[in-house]
Order: C-alpha cells, then structure tokens, then sequence
C-alpha cells in the first residue's frame, strides 16, 4: 500500500475517535445542552473533516429534540476535498436539523462571520493542536454567546507508542524526533503544534478566560484480532505510519536506512495484524 487518502484516512478514523472519546465529557456535554435556552440552537465545528462529527452528534442523539427542537449546525474546513466528501456522506438528515457546510480558513471566517455569529456550542475535534491555541482560543471566543459550550477533542499529549517494539532505543527516538516536528511545526510563518497540547490546554482556556466544566483522556488504541483489525483500521494504521514516514525520511539526525527498514517493517506488522498503536490525548468541555 503506497497511495493514501487524507479523506479515506478521515474515515477509517471513525471507529478509532469512537471508541477513543472519553464518555463521561460526552454526557457532560449532552446535559449542559438541555440548559441551553436557544431556538434555534447554533453550533459551529471548525476543522470538521469529512463531517464524522455531524454522524456522531446523530447517531448518538446529542441533541434532545424535546430541549432543541431545531439545530442549525455550521461546519467548516479549509479543504475542498473533505467538504465535497462531507457533502455526499451527509446527504440526508432530520428536518430539525439544518447544516451548512463551508469551506473556509479558521481565521477568514473569524474575520468574516464575529459581529453576527453568536454560536451556542463550538466544536474542535482533533483539530487544536495543529494550531497555536493561545492565538487561536481569544478568536473564538469572539464567536460564542457569552455562556456559550466549547467541546476540544482528542488533544495530543505527547505519548505515540508502537507495540511491538523493534530497537527500544531507536524507537524511542523516532518517537522525541516525531513529536519534535509537531512542536517545531510552522504554517504561514505561525508555530502551528504542540506535542503536549493535551496537558497544556488547562492553562490555555484559564489564560483566556475560559471555565473548565470537566476533562478526560481520549486514548487511541488500535490493535487486531483473531479477525484482523475492526473496520478500515488497518489502513488508519498504514496512514499514521506513513505519516510518520513523511515527517522523518530526510531528518539529519536519523539514519535514514535504517529507518526505512523500520517503517517498512511497521507496514508489514500491519499487514500480519500485529501492529499495536496507542496515542493519548484529552477532551475538554469547557464554558464561557
């Protein structure tokens, strides 16, 4: 397997972040929304990917018909190619519920939509620690009601770790060099990562004058059966290792055959079902 979508990634990415969302947020945020006092409720989801969010919030019944009898849900993402996706896979749904689905930059839409957007829940999922959150948290705040909900999701921490080991010593540090990309990461010219987003976060919503209602932790954890891995979870694995690969194949500090025959050989422990992949990270569910 050597071509890989970031929309087929996104998707076989669905049972992973299912299972991975911490419960006790999710129902914490289910009943702060039955306080809410909105018609119709306005929800906003920056980063939204191919739209797995919105299936979730459905399928799990986020949204109690009897306190929000209508839903407007705004989601947007900067790529085209998630939008259209999101636009086929999210086709039909209840009459209560109208979506909007935008292609558009964060910042652009900040600028575009805060003198009359008063959302009444914000939505980041897997989204905040590929940006410079404490720029980025006084910008949408500018967006919210001034009691509005904020739900940040699957927050890095800083722990990747592949089972079974190859070399402990190697591994750990293609591990430090990986996450240091994520840190050293620039888009723009803005720092735009942090490996330890998760732990960080606390002080970033204190900072920025955020309530944190509760918090928990959001693990990854990927391994095979008797029937090889769930759903399309093995290709959510080659695409996190390819990943991997792309960070590091030219980095100075890495000896680059002796790396190319480790990723290699993480692909084929994929391919045997053997491969298992834990990366933690924290939900938050915040207030304003």
């Amino acid at each position: 397997m050597t071509d890989y979508t970031f929309q087929r990634y996104l998707s076989a990415k669905r049972t992973v972040d299912d299972r991975a969302l911490n419960w006790r947020v999710w129902q914490a945020l289910s009943e702060q929304l039955r306080t809410i006092d909105a018609h119709p409720l306005r929800v906003l989801e920056i980063g939204a990917g191919i739209g797995t969010m919105v299936e979730r919030a459905q399928s799990w019944r986020l949204f109690d018909p009897v306190y929000h009898p209508l839903v407007e849900y705004t989601a947007i993402d900067e790529q085209a190619e998630n939008i259209d996706t999101a636009q086929q896979l999210l086709a039909t749904l209840p009459d209560r519920f109208t979506l909007k689905l935008e292609q558009a930059d964060l910042f652009d839409f900040v600028e575009r939509t805060e003198e009359f957007a008063k959302y009444d829940l914000l939505i980041a999922h897997a989204f905040l620690d590929l940006v410079d959150i404490a720029q980025t948290l006084p910008l949408l705040r500018r967006l919210m009601r001034e009691d509005g909900l904020l739900y940040f999701t699957i927050n890095f921490d800083g722990v990747t770790s592949l089972q079974p080991e190859i070399d402990p010593a190697f591994d750990a540090q293609i591990e430090a060099l990986y996450h240091r990309t994520m840190d050293e990461r620039i888009i723009d010219g803005v720092p735009s990562g942090d490996s330890h987003s998760g732990r960080h976060m606390f002080n970033h919503l204190r900072e920025a004058g955020i309530d944190i209602l509760t918090a928990g932790s959001s693990d990854w954890v990927v391994f095979g059966g008797k029937g090889g891995y769930p759903a399309d979870e093995a290709y959510f694995l080659h695409f996190i290792v390819n990943t991997m690969h792309g960070a590091l194949a030219q980095h100075p500090e890495l000896d680059q055959p002796r790396f190319a025959e480790w990723i290699n050989l993480r692909h084929q422990q994929i391919d045997s079902g053997d491969l298992v992949y834990i990366a933690h990270q924290i939900d938050f569910l915040a207030s304003l």
